[in-house]
């Protein structure tokens, strides 16, 4: 009888025998996702609306703001 049942251990990747292309791969990928991150961080951060605030210092209004 042939054993053609898969199992984890004939996978190429598995128990960290993944090639150095494969990890490199991964790693751009992992590093990208951050660096796009941090620009929408940074964007959100220099272009932050001012809050919902409905009113002056004088004659307040509604705080619509969501906490």
């Amino acid at each position: 009888m042939i054993d053609n049942e898969p199992s984890m251990s004939k996978i190429d990747d598995y128990n960290g025998k993944e090639s150095a292309e494969k990890r490199s791969t991964i790693n751009k990928v992992i590093i990208l996702c951050l660096v796009v991150g941090a620009i929408l961080v940074g964007l959100k951060i220099a272009y932050n609306d001012p809050g919902d605030y409905v009113g002056t210092p004088q004659n307040p209004g509604i705080n619509t703001a969501r906490d």
